[in-house]
């Protein structure tokens, strides 16, 4: 299930881009956090959802689903 959207993917994925971008000119001490933090943002952007976000109960994806387990998804014939 999806809990960060819109917005909120594009920021992360441009704060996450732009540190792991700068992580190749920083030094040994802060290069690790630098590319941690950076793929952090990066993975939770492309794939929507964030575990924080979940446990706190926040979610800004427009997709809200009521039953996943229930959920029926119908397909048009072409």
């Amino acid at each position: 299930m999806k809990n960060v959207g819109g917005l909120e993917r594009i920021l992360r994925a441009v704060f996450g881009s732009s540190l792991v971008l700068l992580d190749f000119f920083a030094t040994i001490q802060i290069e690790i956090a630098f590319l941690i933090i950076g793929l952090w943002g990066v993975l939770t952007s492309t794939l929507g959802y964030c575990p924080f976000n979940g446990l706190m109960g926040r979610n800004t994806c427009a997709i809200h689903y009521e039953d996943p387990a229930t959920e029926v998804v119908s397909v048009e014939p072409i």
